[in-house]
């Protein structure tokens, strides 16, 4: 991590514990908090995965498309640091994956062939409950992360998980099973608006996401609803659809 101010890390810390609002976005919360984790350490990518009603791990984020391919076969193979660490409630910290084949023998291969070298995963977690893990990923062989930052990395993923359970306690909810249900559903919405808009504007799959988050973000509306009529109904926005 290079330096951060202390000003510039109080504010990511509010930002990531800022879920009481009325119109809460799970998946612009979990992005952004993929983004700024991402920022911070200076990582080539990181993803997130939480746990769905019955304790399985989903994908839910990540910093770009290639990432989110490579936790979705993490979930899919039952293997990888962020399994180890839901499943511990304790830290994955610098990783060598080029000697990791041992450990994760489908896993590290496959991420090595991404195009990385080390990796780290981090429980998201209030005392002895376990709601996801967030994947830390660096292009470098050896440590990336130094004493120092793994606390911090550690701090974000905690207060991300208290700010995810109290969002939903204070609104009665179930504790996270119904609108993580809900986020589930929309990802899939979200992945067919993500295609659409590559293929109309002829852009990357990471940039027509960026680009529907944006449009989510300057009308005031969820990335979900944004995503659902891309799908549905193109004709009523056609400054996204179109170029």
């Amino acid at each position: 991590m290079t330096t951060v101010s202390a000003e510039r890390l109080a504010r990511v810390f509010v930002e990531v514990a800022d879920t009481l609002v009325d119109e809460f976005d799970l998946i612009d919360f979990l992005h952004m908090l993929t983004d700024r984790t991402a920022t911070l350490v200076e990582a080539a990518a990181v993803g997130l995965l939480l746990a769905d009603q019955r304790g399985q791990l989903e994908f839910l984020a990540a910093s770009d498309e290639n990432t989110k391919l490579l936790e979705l076969f993490q979930v899919q193979n039952r293997e990888g640091p962020c399994l180890d660490a839901f499943h511990t409630a304790t830290p994955v910290v610098n990783a060598d994956l080029a000697d990791a084949t041992s450990r994760w023998p489908r896993f590290a291969p496959r991420a090595t062939a991404a195009g990385f070298r080390s990796v780290h995963a981090f429980p998201l977690r209030l005392r002895n409950q376990v709601i996801g893990a967030l994947n830390v990923f660096g292009r470098e062989p050896g440590p990336s992360l130094g004493d120092a930052d793994v606390p911090i990395v550690q701090a974000l993923a905690d207060i991300a998980a208290i700010g995810l359970l109290q969002e939903r306690a204070i609104r009665r909810s179930e504790l996270l099973t119904e609108q993580l249900q809900g986020a589930l559903n929309s990802r899939i919405i979200i992945e067919q608006a993500k295609g659409a808009i590559a293929q109309a504007r002829a852009v990357s799959i990471d940039e027509a996401f960026t680009l529907i988050r944006a449009y989510s973000r300057a009308h005031n509306r969820r990335i979900g609803d944004v995503a659902r009529m891309i799908v549905t109904d193109p004709t009523g926005i056609p400054g996204l659809v179109n170029p």
